[in-house]
C-alpha cells in the first residue's frame, strides 16, 4: 500500500490560502496521505459487519429442529413402524430420540417439536421486527446528535448484550422478547460502520473500504457454522456466548480507537472536534504543525454547511426534494429484492436435502467471493450497469434451480451463484447509495435502504419455509422479485468517480442538468 496518492490528486499547501478550499478538498489535503495507520483506524468500524453476521444467522443453528433417531422400529400400541419418514409428534414415548442432547436447540430443550412452524419460527422474525422498529426509530442518530462513531458503539453494545441475555431465557416467549431487543440493538451496526469507514478515508480508497465491510459480513457468516459445528454437541446457549463476548470486548476498543468522522462534525458545527480529528488522522505527508486553527478558518467556509435541526429532518428532507424521493425509492426498491434472497436463500437450503452446515459453508463462501469480486473490480465499473445486470443474473439463476431439482448438483450450484449475484448486487447497491445522498442525510439514506433490505429479509423466512413443498414458492419468488426490483436503477444517475456532496443544496446543483 502506498503512503499517499499522486501529487494531483492531493492539494498542496499553498491552496489553504484563499480562495478557500471545499470541505472535500480541505480533507483531502489533511488524509490524502494514506498509511497503515489510518488504514486500521479506518478498518476497525467495518469489523462491526462480522459480529452482525453472527447476529443475523445465529438462529439458523440454535433455532434448527435437530435430528431425530428411532429406538424401537415397532410402533407400541399402534402396529406401525417407526421410520425416518415418521412425524415424531405421532410417535409413542420412548420410541425415537434426539441424536443429540436435548439442550443443543431450543426445539429439543423446550419441547417445540410439535409446536409448528409460526411457534419456532417466532425468535427469528422477532429478530427482523425489531430491527425494522430499530432501523425507524434510530435511523437519523448517526446523521443529527449522536454521531457516526457513538451510534456504531451503542448498536454494538446493545446487540451484543441482548445476545448474552437470550442466554438466560427460560421459555420460547422470554426468548422471542429479547431477540426482539436483539434485532432493535443490530438496526445501525451495519450502516454506521459503513459510512463512518467511507468517511474516516481520501477519496481515492473511499471505494474499497467500503467493500472490506462486505468482506467482513462473509467472514462472520463463514466462521458461524464452524463454529456451531464445534460446538454442536453442547447447549445452544453457549453458541450465544461465544459470539457475543468478543463484539462487547470490539465495542469497547471502537469506543477508544476509532476517530468520529470529520465530515459529520463539520456540518454538526463542531469546529473544534473538526480541526482536531483531522489533525489526529493526518497522513504521514502532512506537517502537522501547519494544520493550526487558522488553517482550518481560513480553509473551510463554515457558513455553507448548515446542521439537521433534529433526527427526523434529515428524512422530511429527503421525500420534500422530487430528485432525492426519486433516488431514495430506486434503493429502497433493490434492497428490498436483494434482502428478501439474502435472508430467504440461506433458509432455504434445508429443502435441497443439503447438509445444513456445509450449505451454510458454501453460501459464506460465495459472499465473501463477492466481496473481494467487488473490491478488485467496484472502481472500475459502472454502478447502474453493474447493478442492473446482476440482478437480472440472480434472478434468472434463482428461478432457474427450481426446475433442475432432479440434478443436485446443478440445483446447488445455480442456488450457489444466483447467491452470489444477490450479495455482488447489495455491496454495489450500498456503495451506490453512498455516492448518491450528500454527507447530511447519508446515513439516513443508507439506513432506509437498509430497511427495505429488512422488509423484504422479514418475508424471506416465511417463502423458505411455504416452500419447501415447491421450491417455486421460494427461490422462484426470489429470483422473479429481483429480477423486477432491479429494473427502477434505470432512473438513478452514474456516480462512479464522483465527488461526495455534504449538503442538499450541493447535490442538487451538481446534479440539475441530468437529475433535477
Amino acid at each position: 500500500m502506498e503512503d499517499g496518492p499522486n501529487s494531483q490528486d492531493r492539494p498542496t499547501a499553498a491552496a489553504a490560502q484563499p480562495p478557500r478550499l471545499s470541505l472535500d478538498d480541505a480533507i483531502e489535503y489533511c488524509i490524502g496521505g494514506f498509511g497503515w495507520r489510518q488504514f486500521v483506524r479506518a478498518t476497525l468500524p467495518l469489523f462491526a459487519w462480522f459480529f452482525d453476521a453472527h447476529q443475523i444467522f445465529i438462529t439458523i443453528f440454535t433455532d434448527a429442529p435437530p435430528k431425530w433417531t428411532c429406538r424401537n422400529s415397532t410402533l407400541h400400541g399402534g402396529g406401525g413402524v417407526c421410520t425416518a419418514d415418521s412425524n415424531p409428534c405421532h410417535l409413542p414415548e420412548g420410541s425415537w430420540s434426539w441424536e443429540l442432547p436435548p439442550h443443543a436447540s431450543i426445539v429439543s430443550e423446550w419441547s417445540l417439536q410439535c409446536a409448528g412452524t409460526i411457534i419456532s419460527g417466532l425468535p427469528a422474525s422477532a429478530f427482523l421486527v425489531g430491527s425494522l422498529v430499530g432501523g425507524i426509530l434510530l435511523t437519523t442518530m448517526a446523521d443529527s446528535f449522536l454521531g457516526r462513531k457513538n451510534s456504531l458503539v451503542l448498536s454494538c453494545l446493545l446487540m451484543s448484550t441482548t445476545g448474552l441475555l437470550a442466554t438466560v431465557s427460560p421459555n420460547i416467549w422470554v426468548y422471542t422478547t429479547v431477540k426482539f431487543f436483539n434485532g432493535f440493538g443490530h438496526a445501525m451496526a451495519g450502516t454506521c460502520a459503513l459510512v463512518l469507514a467511507s468517511e474516516l478515508v481520501a477519496r481515492n480508497w473511499r471505494e474499497k473500504i467500503g467493500v472490506i465491510g462486505f468482506l467482513s459480513l462473509g467472514l462472520g457468516f463463514l466462521s458461524l457454522p464452524i463454529i456451531a459445528y464445534v460446538l454442536r454437541g453442547f447447549s445452544w446457549r453457549l453458541l450465544y456466548i461465544s459470539v457475543n463476548v468478543p463484539c462487547v470486548i470490539y465495542s469497547f476498543l471502537v469506543y477508544f480507537v476509532v476517530e468520529e468522522s470529520p465530515r459529520w462534525l463539520f456540518v454538526t458545527g463542531r469546529k473544534k472536534e473538526f480541526a482536531g480529528t483531522l489533525r489526529r488522522m493526518a497522513g504521514p505527508a502532512v506537517e502537522k504543525s501547519e494544520l493550526t486553527d487558522e488553517f482550518f478558518e481560513n480553509c473551510v467556509e463554515w457558513t455553507e454547511v448548515k446542521a439537521e435541526e433534529n433526527i427526523y429532518t434529515a428524512l422530511r428532507s429527503l421525500v420534500r426534494r422530487k430528485w432525492a424521493l426519486r433516488r431514495l425509492a430506486v434503493v429502497m426498491a433493490v434492497g428490498f429484492g436483494t434482502g428478501l434472497a439474502y435472508f430467504g436463500m440461506p433458509l432455504g437450503l434445508g429443502n435441497l436435502s443439503f447438509n445444513l452446515y456445509v450449505g451454510v459453508g458454501l453460501n459464506a463462501v460465495s459472499e465473501i467471493v463477492a466481496s473481494l469480486a467487488t473490491f478488485l473490480v467496484v472502481g472500475k465499473l459502472n454502478r447502474k450497469v453493474t447493478l442492473m445486470t446482476l440482478t437480472a443474473a440472480g434472478g434468472s439463476l434463482s428461478v432457474a434451480s427450481v426446475f433442475v431439482g432432479r440434478w443436485k448438483g446443478l440445483q446447488i450450484g445455480l442456488e450457489m451463484t444466483s447467491f452470489f449475484c444477490d450479495c455482488t448486487a447489495f455491496d454495489v447497491l450500498v456503495l451506490y447509495t453512498i455516492e448518491l445522498f450528500p454527507t447530511c442525510v447519508r446515513g439516513s439514506a443508507v439506513a432506509v435502504m437498509h430497511e427495505a433490505s429488512l422488509i423484504g429479509g422479514s418475508i424471506g423466512p416465511v417463502l423458505a419455509a411455504v416452500g419447501r413443498r415447491n421450491h417455486l414458492w421460494s427461490y422462484g419468488v426470489f429470483g422473479a422479485t429481483i429480477l423486477i426490483c432491479g429494473l427502477p436503477v434505470v432512473w438513478v444517475p452514474e456516480t462512479r468517480g464522483k465527488v461526495l456532496c455534504d449538503t442538499l443544496e450541493e447535490e442538487e446543483k451538481s446534479e440539475r442538468p441530468n437529475d433535477a
